[in-house]
């Protein structure tokens, strides 16, 4: 893997293992041999909900044209952006998908930070609240360092806006992570020890659950707000996700 911090030092995190940070741009300056994807509602819970299955969920970084030139180049179905029928980034909907089903699933966060992690040479991993531990325990049977990536949203103007949902998703996994931990990955880690007993009012009272419940999206946050309800982990291998833990049905 390529170094891209030479130049800034201070952005490798004091060379922990376990690292933490926000954004597509954490992805191209922490680089790590591991980078989980953290994007709660709903991208990565949505991965976890297909791939649970025995889907294949391609990320795509594009929500216009090239999006649907992308999926049929890959031979799958391309999720409805605005969930109007079939599969969408509603967790819930994906629900109905089987083994063998490919569908390419935008998101400019999520699937962003995925991508782009991939194309630096990382194992991506797509982490929730609901398969947290599952994928700890398998990034601790795995050798290198890890970066945990809280995806965020974004502002009006388009600027990245930090989810408290992906905070909480992401100190989650760091709280089962073995290994030295970075002084931000251990205040994820503290985000995640004071919230975790009552995770789902918490969820649901910030700006992401309340959005979701004005949307009528509150089945996706109740399905996202799920902990360790999976057994699911969804790694980026040939441009999809699949379940290396054997456990999709």
């Amino acid at each position: 893997m390529i170094d891209r911090t030479d130049d800034r030092p201070w952005l490798r995190q004091g060379d922990r293992q376990v690292r933490f940070d926000w954004g597509p741009s954490a992805v191209a300056a922490l680089p790590s041999d591991i980078v989980v994807v953290v994007d709660v509602l709903r991208f990565t819970t949505a991965v976890d909900s297909a791939v649970s299955r025995g889907a294949l969920i391609i990320p795509c970084r594009w929500r216009d044209e090239k999006a649907t030139e992308f999926a049929r180049e890959m031979d799958a179905i391309l999720a409805d952006p605005l969930g109007r029928q079939g599969p969408s980034l509603s967790p819930i909907s994906l629900q109905t998908l089987t083994v063998g089903d490919r569908v390419v699933l935008p998101s400019p966060n999520g699937s962003t930070c995925a991508v782009n992690a991939s194309d630096n040479g990382a194992i991506v991993v797509a982490a929730c609240l609901r398969n947290a531990s599952a994928v700890a325990q398998w990034v601790n049977q795995q050798k290198g360092t890890v970066t945990v990536v809280a995806c965020g949203e974004r502002w009006p103007d388009d600027t990245l806006r930090p989810a408290l949902e992906d905070l909480l998703g992401a100190g989650a996994v760091i709280s089962a992570l073995h290994g030295s931990k970075s002084t931000e990955a251990e205040a994820a880690e503290q985000a995640w020890d004071l919230n975790h007993q009552r995770l789902a009012e918490v969820i649901e009272s910030c700006v992401s659950g309340r959005e979701a419940i004005l949307r009528g999206w509150r089945g996706d946050l109740e399905f996202a707000t799920a902990l360790h309800a999976s057994r699911c982990v969804p790694v980026l291998r040939n441009g999809g996700f699949v379940d290396v833990a054997g456990n999709s049905h």
